[in-house]
């Protein structure tokens, strides 16, 4: 099961009682530098390499919660694990809630160069259609961490 975000990740797989894995920090962990700085001394080239052999790692072990970059689905094989592999849940929201979640001096690398505003509609314009891939896809626009994952649950058919 493949999630967009760390802390509805954590939440689920918590009340799931599965395995909680933010890709990310593993990354951040294999290259002993945060993903800002590996996109800054490195570039997204490499980060995406690394993140291609973390996902393949972590897939190796079922009945996990998968947190995963919004970007990870711009490649096709990835896309096509995490299709094959889990259920890939998609997290959406709207480009006012996704700013007013950044923040306005958002220290996340694809967000620099220009105004942030086009630089959000810009990537969800570019990853639209690799999102409706997802298995199961959530509007979190208005809603909390804990509302997002009674979604999920309810849309599994899992008591929570």
């Amino acid at each position: 099961m493949a999630v967009g975000k760390s802390a509805v990740g954590r939440n689920l797989a918590k009340k799931l009682r599965r395995r909680f894995v933010d890709l990310d920090r593993l990354i951040e962990k294999a290259e002993g530098m945060k993903v800002k700085e590996i996109f800054a001394q490195k570039g997204e080239p490499y980060f995406r390499q690394a993140e291609k052999r973390v996902l393949k790692e972590v897939l190796q072990r079922p009945g996990q919660v998968i947190a995963t970059g919004g970007g990870i689905v711009m490649d096709d094989e990835n896309l096509t694990l995490l299709r094959e592999q889990t259920l890939l849940i998609g997290l959406t929201a709207s480009t006012e809630a996704l700013l007013g979640r950044v923040g306005k001096n958002s220290k996340r690398p694809l967000l620099k160069g220009g105004e942030m505003r086009d630089r959000v509609e810009e990537l969800l314009l570019q990853r639209q259609s690799r999102y409706a891939q997802a298995q199961v896809t959530f509007d979190t626009s208005t809603l909390g961490i804990d509302q997002v994952v009674e979604e999920i649950l309810e849309n599994l058919n899992v008591d929570s």
